[in-house]
């Protein structure tokens, strides 16, 4: 793994090449390593080094960007070729915000020693109790338990060096049984703080509870949503909406509700790179500190993120949330990767004691945006759907596919979870803390097969 050192000679080396061009550098060095698991055996253990070298060149309002992995003097000379070749070819853009200047960047320890070390062995021996544990009762696990470590540089001509290192792990499985399945995750920084062994009762637990399930028509109906439903909302208003740029283009839920009460008091929303309780990184890859951006308070509409482009435009400061490019499949935008939604008071088992008749759902999968003013999203439920009557699980249920508003489902909200979990996304790898919400009507149009 680079050291602050090695990163900071590498990067110099990088822009001592550019000359008299104002350019930037970003770099990503990465140590990640998997154990993956199926039909409750494990199967494959791999492990990856390697680091990515961003470079941008700015010529005028012209700016080109190149990209590699090697680091002999040969590539740095290439990269460096290239990225100016784009530069001269690429239009002007006279809304090129220039390069960051030299900020403050507050230092978070989220390097975990044991993670970074973490054994092929090591994580063997938690994954074979999540294998032995569905065996014994007729049900079949797979999963994957990763652990990595990361080193985030970003430098430029203007004098900015920033570096961050960092460790993250990651643990879900999916049991099954012959027609249910239960699921389950965490993540951390952290290895030793994700409680794999219990993950795996959870997911099975849900599995052996949902065999036989029953047909229900369409309709509203009140939810208890996991973390993990949970998850796919914030997510889905992140995606399409929390962005700066999706609100200058007009097609973010956020349009013309900027200090509106559009949610329930009790809906708080943030984003902060800064905070260990996340998977922590204080500094964007265009060199600007982090800081913490409240997207929704006690239910009003805060604002968007910013990068440098976007706060260019609005007149404003970068709230340093431009990302890595690559991490988005179309465009480029900035994007909230540490996001929060506070917690409350309610266990789940207050929660579904409390309803009366509704749904308890584990988790959302295959969402979809329909309409992006009310977020409007149309998915399936996935891995445990349960009927409560009476304040009592009742019997299972077969899988629903819905359309609903995530802006009224969170306008709707009745009680929050006291515990949060922590989740890192597979789509651009955004981290959130969530916990588990009960929701007084949730718009399903059918049964899935």
């Amino acid at each position: 793994m680079l050291t602050e050192n090695e990163a900071r000679e590498l990067c110099q080396q990088v822009l001592r090449r550019c000359g008299a061009d104002p350019a930037e550098v970003f770099l990503v060095a990465q140590d990640s390593a998997l154990t993956r698991f199926a039909n409750n055996l494990i199967h494959q253990n791999v492990a990856e080094r390697n680091a990515e070298l961003f470079l941008q060149i700015h010529l005028g309002k012209r700016r080109g960007m190149a990209v590699t992995n090697h680091s002999d003097v040969a590539a740095l000379d290439k990269i460096v070729e290239r990225a100016r070749a784009n530069a001269q070819a690429s239009p002007e853009d006279p809304d090129a915000p220039g390069l960051a200047e030299p900020g403050r960047y507050p230092r978070v320890d989220s390097f975990d020693e044991l993670t970074a070390g973490y054994s092929p062995e090591q994580r063997a021996r938690e994954v074979a109790v999540v294998c032995r544990l569905p065996k014994e009762q007729n049900l079949n696990a797979a999963g994957a338990f990763s652990t990595g470590t990361k080193a985030l540089s970003v430098a430029n001509s203007e004098g900015v060096f920033a570096y961050h290192l960092s460790t993250e792990a990651d643990f879900q499985t999916v049991v099954m049984d012959s027609d249910a399945s239960g699921h389950s995750h965490a993540s951390a920084w952290k290895a030793a703080a994700i409680p794999v062994e219990d993950l795996g009762r959870e997911a099975i637990q849900k599995a052996s509870s949902g065999g036989d399930p029953q047909k229900i028509g369409p309709g509203e109906y009140a939810v208890v949503l996991d973390p993990y439903a949970t998850q796919d909302i914030v997510s889905m208003l992140n995606h399409h909406g929390m962005s700066a740029k999706d609100v200058q283009e007009g097609r973010s839920w956020m349009n013309d509700r900027m200090g509106e009460k559009v949610m329930d008091a009790s809906i708080s929303i943030w984003d902060d790179g800064a905070d260990a309780l996340g998977i922590p990184q204080p500094f964007d890859v265009e060199g600007t500190p982090k800081r913490r951006t409240d997207i929704v308070r006690q239910g009003i509409v805060e604002g968007a993120v910013h990068d440098r482009s976007t706060a260019k435009l609005d007149g404003v400061s970068s709230t340093g949330h431009a990302i890595q490019p690559g991490l988005l499949l179309t465009g480029v935008k900035p994007m909230a990767l540490n996001l929060f939604m506070a917690p409350g008071t309610a266990s789940l088992e207050q929660m579904i004691g409390s309803t009366e008749r509704g749904l308890y759902i584990t988790r959302f999968w295959y969402t979809r945006l329909v309409h992006p003013r009310e977020c409007v999203i149309t998915g399936m439920t996935r891995d445990g759907v349960f009927m409560i009557e009476d304040g009592e699980i009742a019997y299972p249920v077969k899988n629903l596919r819905f359309t609903q508003s995530y802006v009224q489902a969170l306008n709707d909200v009745e009680m929050i979870g006291r515990e949060t979990r922590l989740l890192i996304g597979a789509y651009a790898k955004a981290a959130m803390r969530v916990p588990a919400l009960k929701i007084r009507r949730f718009n399903f149009t059918g049964t899935t097969v």
